[in-house]
Order: C-alpha cells, then structure tokens, then sequence
C-alpha cells in the first residue's frame, strides 16, 4: 500500500523539486524582451511631407520600428528591407504590424529610396528624444536594431543587431507568437 502510494505521489513530488529547485529558464524568444517596458514618449513628429505630429498617434497597432538618419546607409537599408519582408511574411495578420522609420536628422531621403516606403510610416523624429527613449545593446549603434512596439505603446522588444536571413526568420517566430497570443485582444488597424 505505500508502495502504491509512493508510485503515485511521485510525479507530484517531482514537479515540485523540478519548479522550486531545478527552475528551467529556458527562453523562446529570439528578441531581447525590454524589462520594464517603455512607453511611446510624447515626441513631436514631422512627416517627410512636413505635416507635423505626435509620435503617440501611432498606438493601437504593433510597430516595427527602425530608426536611422536620412542618408540611410548600407545597415539602414537592410533594417528597412528586413522590415517590409517580416511584415510580409506575416500574410493576413500583416495588416496589424505597421513599418516605422524613424529618421533623426534633417539630410533628405534619396529618392531611390521612397518607392519601397510607400506602405511605412516615415516620421522625423528629435535624436536626443530617441536616443531617451530607444537603447541600443552595449557595443551597438540605435540604428544596428530593429525594434518592436505593442498596441498599447511599450517599446517591449529589440531584436539583435545586423540582422540577415537566418536571423529573420528567428524574428519572424517571435512576431508569430506574439500576434497569435494577442489576437483576442487587438484588432488589425487604428
């Protein structure tokens, strides 16, 4: 009979030691989580046609952001690249991520550039406002980054710098699962 009960207070016992001793801190993410979260700063906007704005009108929707000066250089076009590709590679759940470029300096956009941004969000944006806001990882630039904003406007997660195919596609799970767990709760669009 205690045999019997040994048996079966076995798994409970385990389960135990495993959660309260041995902890697992096994991570899925690719993204480095952001802990605590950073609201959307209240930060005067410009569009690339001049109209201006505040960068809080961009909540209720996930953001991936981007943030450059506006010669755009190697790094910066591939960041933009990536962005458009996750969004796309998201198929119907793409209409609930929108492409941000934050731009943080006055030099013009090339124009080479403007067709490939005509789904984003360009805004011009004060450096020394994103630099308080944004953080880039030790050892990297603001721009080497891509970063992800939730609905509710809390810069939540960085994804790692200098990011090519294979680290995309590591990106990709990470903005599956999250628009997965958060389709209960948010809808597609402002």
């Amino acid at each position: 009979m205690i045999l019997v009960l040994l048996v079966c207070a076995s798994p409970v016992v385990a389960s135990y030691f495993a959660y309260y001793v041995v902890r697992p801190e096994g991570r899925r993410n690719f993204g480095e989580l952001i802990d605590p979260q950073r609201p959307l700063p209240v930060m005067d906007t410009q569009s690339l046609d001049g109209k201006p704005g505040q960068l809080t009108a961009l909540k209720n929707q996930w953001l991936l952001l981007s943030v450059a000066g506006g010669a755009c250089d190697d790094r910066c076009e591939k960041n933009l690249y990536f962005q458009r590709q996750l969004r796309e590679s998201l198929g119907r759940e793409k209409d609930r991520l929108d492409r941000v470029w934050l731009i943080n300096d006055q030099t013009p956009v090339r124009d080479v550039l403007l067709p490939a941004l005509a789904a984003a969000t360009v805004l011009r944006v004060p450096s020394v406002e994103v630099a308080q806001w944004l953080e880039a990882a030790p050892g990297q630039r603001l721009q080497d980054h891509l970063y992800l904003v939730d609905p509710l406007g809390n810069w939540m997660m960085r994804f790692p710098a200098n990011m090519d195919a294979d680290t995309a596609a590591k990106a990709k799970r990470d903005l599956d699962r999250l628009l997965r767990a958060s389709g209960s709760w948010d809808k597609e669009g402002r």
